[in-house]
């Protein structure tokens, strides 16, 4: 019977796990300006949840759980890529002011454009803490980085 409950647990931890599909499509999304890379990695992340659905010590966690298998997907792709971009201060140069601006959506699409323009470091804190919610706390656990360095990168961000 034991057996039994333990298969009813996982089944139903995974159909949990895909249900946030959507959520961490927007935050790999977000992190990579791709939508086929941000598919790959949340499809990666996924599969190694699954996969590994028995380290999950605490299942109230699932959330921060996810965020930190998708991180790491990340970071092995930014790893195998190794690609640097340097910022020039040049490109933060405001040519289309805010208060020229006409409607939210060129509004929402230059801010994408300056967040595309952080460093990854800093575009991850951001978007977990603004679009995803997650206190600093459960940042720095995702991230896997001291709580004061997820203050100081949102700070950098902002």
């Amino acid at each position: 019977m034991a057996i039994i409950d333990r298969l009813c647990a996982a089944r139903a931890l995974k159909h949990r796990i895909a249900e946030r599909r959507g959520r961490l499509f927007r935050v790999a999304y977000a992190w990579c300006k791709d939508r086929h890379l941000a598919d790959d990695l949340v499809q990666e992340a996924i599969e190694r949840a699954i996969n590994k659905c028995h380290q999950l010590k605490d299942p109230s966690r699932l959330d921060s759980w996810l965020y930190s298998v998708l991180n790491n997907c990340w970071r092995e792709h930014l790893r195998m890529r190794r690609e640097h971009v340097a910022l020039n201060d040049d490109d933060l140069v405001c040519t289309n002011c805010p208060e020229r601006q006409n409607t939210s959506g060129e509004l929402a699409a230059r801010v994408m454009v300056l967040i595309g323009l952080l460093p990854d470091n800093q575009r991850q804190v951001l978007t977990l803490v603004v679009l995803e919610e997650f206190s600093y706390r459960e940042v720095a656990e995702i991230l896997d980085i001291p709580v004061g360095t997820v203050m100081s990168r949102l700070s950098r961000a902002r």
